[in-house]
């Protein structure tokens, strides 16, 4: 899959910006501040329909302009589609081939993307959200069933919460209605469950041999850690411990009005060498962990939707040295679409920038060298 042209009308600090994109390495270069990460931005956005970047305020149309448009063409093997997305201020019309498409379930995965940007070690650092985030984004690309069973199981996890907090209110409400819900929201959490363990699993195939070839260290792997234990990942083990809990919680969720065990807790972490890296981590090691866990994704999207990805690097180059650095464009030179944004490319090797498209960004204003 390419993203092959980039247009945009009033988003961020471009007023209209037409951009042609290589099959290879992109690398847009200029000085911070300049709009290089609002490129990224927008092409995460039409593949996503929202920003990859953490507490950047969200609306992302342009001062003193009610509304922005982005538009993209892609090319998955021979088939064309013109991607739009128009935005306003509380509201996105997205369409694909001039056509509207009403849900953004049945939008996503038009367009694939992998985002590594200096926000990223928030997936080690951060709140178990953040890393919940990380995986429902990225199966919501590879999996339709995924994404509408989250939904789905989102919807009833909102119903249970309100119903319990009825029955702690009113003593005469009806608890069979909270088993129905609370059967129902079981039978989505053990998808929900096994898709995760089994993205993860996936993970640890690769993540090891990407971490090495970027660090030279062996021994990392991710760890998935359900709030709840399960014997097994099999369907009728986790029914039968989540009716556990459930049961076993009753009166605590009565209290709290709120649903304390479910997909909706979960976490994982990164593992080197026995060693979690969010308490005893460099910040080194943390970045090329984050970095070998996007790149251990691409081999997965392949697996499940017969293309790569298009895979964004914000200002990449920073969080790594020279060695890595070069090692990295090793790794991704010719077998992946790449759009990297750097303020400049000391230090690269040349033989990674003979076919690569490099732009010069400045002032709102891109223009190829």
């Amino acid at each position: 899959m390419k993203i092959t042209k980039l247009n945009l009308v009033n988003f961020r600090n471009y007023s209209n910006l037409a951009i042609k994109f290589g099959d290879g390495m992109n690398i847009f270069v200029g000085d911070n501040a300049q709009g290089k990460t609002n490129i990224l931005e927008a092409i995460t956005f039409l593949a996503l329909t929202k920003s990859h970047r953490l507490g950047v305020h969200p609306n992302v149309i342009m001062f003193n302009k009610n509304k922005a448009k982005i538009k993209g063409v892609v090319k998955k093997d021979k088939i064309i589609s013109k991607l739009e997305i128009n935005i306003q201020e509380n509201e996105k019309k997205l369409y694909v081939n001039q056509t509207e498409i009403r849900k953004v379930a049945d939008y996503i995965s038009n367009l694939n993307v992998i985002v590594f940007s200096p926000d990223d070690l928030e997936i080690i650092k951060g709140s178990p959200n953040v890393r919940r985030n990380l995986l429902n984004i990225q199966l919501s690309q590879i999996s339709k069933v995924y994404l509408n069973i989250y939904n789905e199981y989102n919807k009833l996890l909102r119903t249970r919460n309100e119903y319990l907090k009825v029955l702690f209110q009113n003593s005469i409400a009806d608890s069979n209605y909270l088993d129905i819900i609370t059967n129902k929201l079981i039978e989505k959490a053990i998808v929900i469950y096994q898709k995760r363990r089994q993205y993860i699993d996936l993970i640890n195939n690769n993540i090891n041999s990407y971490y090495n070839d970027i660090s030279g260290e062996n021994g990392i792997v991710v760890k998935y850690e359900p709030n709840i234990e399960f014997e097994s990942f099999e369907s009728e083990e986790i029914r039968k411990t989540l009716k556990h809990y459930y049961k076993k919680n009753y009166k605590k969720e009565l209290n709290y009005g709120m649903t304390l065990v479910g997909p909706h807790r979960d976490d994982f972490s990164f593992i080197l060498n026995a060693v979690n890296l969010k308490f005893f981590g460099s910040q080194g090691q943390q970045k090329t962990a984050v970095l070998a866990l996007k790149l251990s994704e691409i081999s997965i999207f392949d697996e499940f939707l017969g293309t790569k990805p298009v895979l964004l690097l914000d200002d990449i180059f920073s969080e790594l040295d020279l060695k890595k650095r070069n090692r990295l464009l090793k790794l991704i030179h010719d077998n992946i679409q790449s759009i990297i944004t750097t303020t400049d490319l000391k230090n690269i090797n040349k033989k990674y920038l003979v076919d690569a498209y490099i732009y010069n960004v400045k002032d709102g204003k891109v223009e190829r060298k």
